[in-house]
């Protein structure tokens, strides 16, 4: 048990990697706090998935683009289980593709709150409360390489956020442990809402390993970056992303 007594928040916790992560971190020994903005339902299930394999976990609605939803997540999280040891934050989206001509600014703002600015405001809150641990971030291979079409804002958000890990290692160290991991094509609602079918297919023919990512994959990453495994890692931006992409 990687995760023996310590306790994770997982925001975006109801589905698809979001869970994934948290059924994985519970499954080693963590408490789990899985947060969600508006599908309670998703989140119940994670919470069942959890129990199935013996952890503890509760679900905390909130809204991260509001500083007080995220402070009374983080306080309820103190309160139930002692403490923040890891965060993770998953919580992010492209929201829609846009290009740079047809986009208006709220638009621009909506992307950048939704994957940047929620990862400050949930960072800093739970700092408040963590003296040792770690904090793993949900940056994209769109950081890397720009996205696809219409993606600038997410890309450049994710970017950020790539940014956003190796300044806070620095900040943090040597007590508090901050990476990310860079997924590529993950099979996701994401990619099922935002990526055409012969685009994933396109994916599977050309990356080396011939499949798309499963969400087991980036949870297993985010374990590894979650737990002393990774005791000598810090700042790092992991690329997942079946051999599409080296950096």
């Amino acid at each position: 048990m990687k995760l023996a007594g310590k306790t994770a928040i997982v925001t975006g916790g109801g589905r698809d990697i979001g869970r994934a992560v948290a059924v994985k971190l519970a499954s080693e020994g963590a408490n789990v706090v899985i947060n969600y903005f508006a599908s309670s339902a998703g989140a119940n299930e994670t919470i069942k998935q959890i129990e199935a394999v013996g952890g503890r976990a509760i679900a905390a609605q909130g809204d991260l683009n509001i500083a007080a939803d995220i402070e009374a997540l983080v306080s309820q999280t103190v309160e139930v289980f002692g403490g923040v040891d890891i965060l993770v934050n998953n919580a992010g989206g492209l929201i829609a593709r846009k290009a740079i001509v047809e986009m208006d600014l709220d638009h621009w703002n909506a992307v950048m709150s939704l994957n940047l600015t929620s990862t400050f405001l949930m960072t800093k809150a739970c700092l408040a409360h963590m003296t040792q641990g770690t904090i793993v971030n949900l940056a994209s291979q769109a950081g890397r390489d720009g996205g696809g079409p219409g993606a600038v804002a997410y890309a450049t958000s994710k970017g950020a956020v790539m940014t956003m890990t190796r300044g806070l290692a620095k900040e943090l160290g040597p007590d508090i442990r901050v990476n990310a991991l860079c997924p590529g094509m993950i099979d996701t609602d994401f990619h099922n809402i935002h990526t055409s079918d012969a685009g994933r297919r396109g994916f599977e023919a050309n990356a080396p390993l011939k499949r798309q990512g499963h969400v087991e994959d980036a949870a297993n990453l985010v374990l590894f970056l979650a737990c002393d495994d990774s005791a000598f890692l810090t700042g790092t931006n992991i690329d997942i992303n079946g051999g599409m992409l080296f950096s």
